[in-house]
C-alpha cells in the first residue's frame, strides 16, 4: 500500500534512479534492493518509490565496508612526505586538517547533499568531497562510486590542491600527468575531471569537492560556477568546526 513519507530540508527524497546514480549501480538493482529491504524505501500515492538521501549514504559506506572497522585517523596521516607536492607549505596544512576531525569522520547529510547536488547540476556521474592526508586521499562524502579512498600518489585533487584555482582535465588519456592513472585505466574508469579546492579560514586547501565521468567532457561556465559554488558551501561549513 503506498505510505506517504514527510518531507525533510536536511535528509533529501530521491528518486529509484537518482539513488542507483549515487549508488553506481543499474536502475533495476536499485529497484530490486529498494523492494527487498537492501535500500529503505516507500511508494508514493501515485505508485513511485523514494528512498531518503541518509539510507543511500549509510548503504555506500556499509558496501565500502566502513562500518565499525573502517580506518581511523592515525599520526602517519599528517606527517608530510619529504617528496610531497606541497613540501614547505605540507606540515602546516596537515596540521589544519588534523584540527578539523573531519579524516574518517562519520558521514554527514550535509555533505552528501553537496555532492549529490554536484552530479545534478554538472550531470556527471561522480562527485566526490575529498580530504587529502599524507598518504592517502579519503572521501568524506561520495556519489556515484563505492570507493572510500585512494593513495594519494593517484589523487586528482592532489593535484588541485597544488594550484589556487579549478583543475580541469577534458580528457585524461590525452594529459602526460594522468593517463596511466590506475583510477584512469581501471575502476572508476575517469575521463573526465573537475574540481575545486577546499580551502580553511587560514587559506591551506584541506582536499576537493570534484566531478568525474567516464568520457571526455568540457562543462559549460555556468557548471563550473555552480561547482564553484558548492566548492564554497563546504568550506563554509568546514570552517565552522
Amino acid at each position: 500500500m503506498p505510505v506517504s513519507c514527510p518531507a525533510d530540508a536536511d535528509d533529501p527524497i530521491l528518486t529509484t534512479r537518482e539513488a542507483a546514480r549515487l549508488l553506481g549501480i543499474a536502475v533495476s538493482t536499485a529497484q530490486q534492493w529498494s523492494e527487498t529491504g537492501v535500500l529503505p524505501a516507500w511508494k508514493t500515492p501515485g505508485g513511485h518509490r523514494r528512498v531518503r538521501m541518509s539510507d543511500v549514504s549509510a548503504l555506500l559506506r556499509e558496501r565500502a565496508g566502513l562500518g565499525n572497522t573502517a580506518h581511523r585517523a592515525d599520526s602517519s596521516d599528517f606527517l608530510p612526505d619529504a617528496a610531497g607536492i606541497l613540501p614547505r607549505y605540507e606540515y602546516a596544512r596537515l596540521n589544519a586538517l588534523r584540527a578539523t576531525g573531519l579524516l574518517d569522520s562519520e558521514a554527514e547529510a550535509v555533505f552528501d547533499r553537496l555532492t549529490w547536488l554536484a552530479t545534478q547540476v554538472t550531470d556527471c556521474p561522480i562527485a566526490l568531497l575529498s580530504l587529502v592526508a599524507a598518504r592517502r586521499q579519503w572521501f568524506k562524502s561520495r556519489a556515484g562510486t563505492l570507493l572510500p579512498q585512494t593513495a594519494r600518489e593517484d589523487a586528482f585533487c592532489s593535484h588541485t590542491i597544488a594550484q589556487g584555482g579549478p583543475l580541469v582535465v577534458p580528457d585524461t588519456l590525452l594529459d602526460m600527468r594522468f593517463k596511466d592513472n590506475p583510477l584512469v585505466l581501471g575502476t572508476p574508469h575517469v575521463r573526465f575531471y573537475a574540481g575545486f579546492p577546499l580551502v580553511d579560514g587560514a587559506g591551506f586547501r584541506l582536499g576537493a569537492l570534484c566531478v568525474m565521468d567516464h568520457e571526455p567532457r568540457r562543462l559549460r561556465q555556468r557548471e563550473l560556477r555552480a561547482l564553484g559554488e558548492l566548492t564554497a558551501i563546504a568550506a563554509e561549513e568546514i570552517r565552522r568546526r
